[in-house]
């Protein structure tokens, strides 16, 4: 039993692309973005956009302050 899980990870890891991304023979590239000036490269592509991957925000709680009531935390019935 361990043996066939072991076997079927080093079989999903050898799955992975190991070169870059290219279009398949003879298909063109997707066409450009409604207003945009040139088509994306691959790696345009490829690239998270900043609402994908937000930046990180170190900024620590220097005053602690009171939470505004809240209406809607009633007691159960």
């Amino acid at each position: 039993m361990k043996a066939g899980v072991l076997f079927l990870a080093v079989l999903l890891a050898g799955c992975g692309a190991s070169r870059g991304l290219q279009p398949a023979e003879g298909e063109p590239l997707p066409v450009a973005p409604y207003g945009a000036t040139a088509t994306p490269t691959p790696a345009d592509l490829l690239r998270p956009q900043p609402q994908a991957r937000p930046g990180r925000s170190d900024e620590l709680l220097r005053n602690s302050e009171e939470r505004r009531s809240d209406e809607f935390d009633l007691p159960p019935r």
